[in-house]
């Protein structure tokens, strides 16, 4: 014998009252605000847009490899590129790099692994917050004044290091609290079940916890490294600007964010071309490098 499902009393009018009516006041609000955030989105994107594009526009159609690989030619005079930059950025980087990362990455371990809650980690927390948001200028006048006016590398003031040093200044704040948060991300059993089995703390952190934090350290660490990259006021205080290749690591050095902020304001056109296309390179740079940081944590988590 077939039994009828019969509908509940008011199972009919339930269904209906679950359909989406478009004409509710409720449905319009939340149509209207979904826009406005949504426009919100396109006017907060908009500046970076319109920031590629010009520079693509005035700089990307110089781009050649005599630009790459020349040194830049004296002011008035056409041709010529920014080598010289390319490889002082690279070097200046690297240096800032050596020095902020094992320092930042230390300075996270100990705050995240031995002193989580104590004074001074609190203290060090504060630092480095306020570390942050001082402006860039500050820390070039810092380097300035502790190494470049001593003359404490062999006798020379403006140097590759000493631009190094205050670009891994601004790394530090990013690369401690990266380092920070992330091996607090690590679960407590991790660490328990390294313990118990007679494991130290120091090959607890190295075998367990930082391998398993190193997505986030790596994308913090290249963020850092793109930041750094594309400052200015600290290298003009510290690593000034040479027209010739590197000469090593203590002497002055090109840099390409410098070498923007001195052609663009020169009054002759082929320096304002080479600044365009510098400016064109630079952005690529630090496009790439967070790019890249969005690779490493896609790949190790994948």
């Amino acid at each position: 014998m077939a039994l009828s499902a019969t509908p509940a009393p008011g199972a009919t009018s339930l269904g209906r009252s679950l359909h989406f009516r478009a004409s509710l006041p409720r449905n319009r609000w939340n149509s209207f605000f979904s826009l406005l955030a949504a426009l919100f989105a396109v006017i907060a994107v908009i500046p970076l847009v319109l920031v590629l594009a010009y520079v693509l526009i005035k700089g990307g159609s110089l781009i050649s490899a005599q630009l790459l690989t020349d040194l830049p030619p004296p002011p008035g005079l056409d041709g010529g590129g920014i080598g010289n930059a390319i490889l002082g950025t690279l070097v200046v980087t690297l240096i800032a790099s050596l020095v902020a990362i094992p320092v930042g990455v230390g300075g996270g371990i100990y705050l995240a692994e031995y002193s989580r809650s104590g004074w001074f980690a609190q203290f060090v927390r504060f630092g480095t917050n306020v570390l942050a948001g001082v402006p860039s200028i500050i820390c070039g006048v810092f380097i300035y004044g502790l190494v470049v006016s001593t003359r404490i590398f062999f006798g020379q003031s403006y140097s590759a290091m000493a631009g190094g040093i205050a670009l891994s200044v601004l790394m530090l704040p990013t690369v401690i609290k990266t380092t920070d948060e992330a091996l607090k991300l690590v679960p407590q059993e991790l660490r328990w079940g390294a313990i118990g089995i007679g494991a130290s703390r120091f090959v607890t952190i190295t075998r367990i916890t930082l391998p398993a934090a190193f997505t986030p350290i790596a994308t913090g660490v290249v963020l850092g490294i793109a930041r750094a990259a594309g400052e200015t006021a600290p290298l003009i205080f510290t690593a000034l600007f040479s027209p010739f290749w590197p000469e090593g690591v203590f002497n002055p050095i090109a840099t390409m964010s410098v070498l923007i902020f001195n052609f663009a304001i020169m009054p002759y056109e082929a320096q304002n071309a080479l600044a365009w296309a510098a400016s064109f390179v630079l952005v690529m740079m630090i496009l790439g490098a967070n790019l890249f940081a969005r690779w490493v944590g896609r790949f190790t988590r994948a």
